[in-house]
């Protein structure tokens, strides 16, 4: 399903502008686009503009937002500041707006001078969406905005000097700047303290992702005890669901997969987000917010998770997930609760999870050792001719004697980053009587220095 994003353009056309351009080109990398103008507009050029953009951009939704009039305390006031202070001030009706969407909405984009809707909207129940602030104009010049709650304006001094920044001339500064009860100031540091706030909400390692693959169904109990422990943790989360294991007869809703008592207390506490769609595993891991990945221990979530050095905790489906459930225990990747057995095996309670998504996501040791397999990850990435695989993905003939064929059979690993001493190659017998099971243990034939294999790593 492609995304749904809407955004809300501030007064004036030279905030307009670019947030058209943003809207076309979100609508040309296949994403549904929401414009909400704010109605009445100030000026003719911008009406006439957005007139003029929706036929050229059929595929764009208007929306219109009708904001609560403000009445100047002053005659001199700004026009276009009122209406940038009257945005603000409508912002307790945007919820209802955006709910009434179809498909729902996942992200809104606001305009720099409206950042402080995002403290309102984030508070709202009805709204589980992330947030954009769009910054409409210079690097420079935001960095005085984002300082301005901290500093004190004098004309008595010549040059401003920002962290980071070359000192420019106080004359630069706009007059209106240095009076602190001037409309445009007010809102510019309402906005700025808005920023600051938004960027400390969510800091980096504090959200647990937790997905277990795309071919994984898990039962309604198991799903309910999963969603307890997550929101008993207190820990931030990113859950993606399942209810069946082909997702081309995948019907079930989220509020029947999650139970609407459960999903309201998830939306309510905000402390974490559940969605019944594809993402792109790698970026979310990659995020820096991410810190810590609960899964089903999946060869290509194993190597995503080393190459960006996210600690997992591993509960096995089955296939060769128990196999590289320990190769991530020890190499010091992360967490195999072993007595969990493979999912569905039993049910695992919610206290449990809780304890162990806790020592996922606040054990410091075990952060270290996953930030190190990470590097040693990027290292082996980075080995040799980037565009080609041969430096660390040896080519082994199998021996004749082991498997007849007219021609070697060639096995390439893929970079993992986990260490060639975990890649032993296992040679089979073509013969299935070969496999002789023992009490506890599974004898190879053939296999060299391969260890017995305990027989629970076997699938079932």
């Amino acid at each position: 399903m492609e995304p749904h994003v809407a955004l809300l353009p501030s007064a004036g056309m030279g905030h307009l502008m670019p947030f058209l351009r943003l809207a076309a080109m979100l609508a040309s990398r296949n994403c549904k686009v929401t414009l909400l103008t704010a109605q009445p507009t100030v000026s003719a050029a911008e009406s006439n503009h957005l007139n003029s953009f929706f036929p050229a951009h059929p595929h764009i939704q208007r929306l219109d937002f009708h904001v609560l009039p403000l009445q100047p305390s002053n005659p001199h006031d700004d026009p276009f500041f009122l209406q940038f202070r009257a945005i603000i001030r409508s912002v307790h009706l945007l919820p209802p707006l955006l709910s009434s969407l179809s498909p729902p909405i996942s992200a809104l984009f606001l305009d720099i001078t409206a950042a402080t809707c995002v403290d309102h909207l984030a508070d709202d129940p009805s709204l589980s969406i992330s947030y954009y602030i769009l910054n409409t104009t210079s690097a420079r010049f935001f960095s005085l905005i984002t300082h301005l709650p901290h500093l004190t304006l004098e004309g008595s001094y010549k040059n401003l000097q920002l962290p980071g920044l070359p000192s420019f001339s106080l004359s630069n500064v706009p007059p209106l700047l240095f009076n602190p009860e001037n409309l445009f100031t007010t809102q510019l540091i309402s906005n700025a303290r808005a920023i600051s706030k938004v960027k400390d909400e969510k800091p980096a390692k504090s959200v647990v992702y937790v997905s277990f693959g795309s071919r994984t169904a898990m039962s309604k109990d198991q799903i309910n005890e999963l969603g307890e422990g997550l929101l008993k943790s207190k820990q931030k989360f990113l859950w993606i669901l399942k209810s069946v294991k082909v997702d081309k007869v995948e019907q079930t809703g989220l509020e029947e997969l999650l139970g609407s008592s459960l999903l309201e207390r998830i939306k309510e506490k905000r402390q974490g987000m559940a969605v019944k769609e594809w993402v792109k595993q790698e970026e979310i891991l990659a995020h820096p917010a991410i810190g810590g990945f609960f899964s089903h221990c999946g060869w290509n979530s194993v190597m995503e998770a080393a190459q960006t050095g996210v600690p997992m905790l591993a509960w096995t489906l089955n296939g060769d997930q128990r196999f590289n459930a320990e190769v991530v225990e020890k190499t010091g990747l992360g967490l195999w609760p072993k007595h969990w057995g493979w999912l569905g095996e039993r049910l695992v309670k919610s206290e449990e999870i809780e304890e162990k998504i806790l020592e996922l996501m606040q054990d410091h040791k075990l952060r270290s050792r996953a930030q190190k397999v990470g590097e040693e990850a990027t290292q082996a990435w980075e080995i040799g001719d980037h565009s080609s695989i041969h430096p660390f993905a040896p080519s082994i003939k199998m021996s004749d004697s082991i498997v007849k064929s007219a021609k070697p059979v060639h096995i390439l690993f893929l970079p993992s980053g986990l260490g060639v001493g975990q890649m032993r190659t296992v040679l089979l017998s073509k013969d299935p009587s070969a496999f002789k099971y023992h009490s506890s243990n599974l004898q190879i034939p053939d296999s060299g220095s391969v260890p017995k294999l305990a027989s629970s790593f076997m699938p079932r």
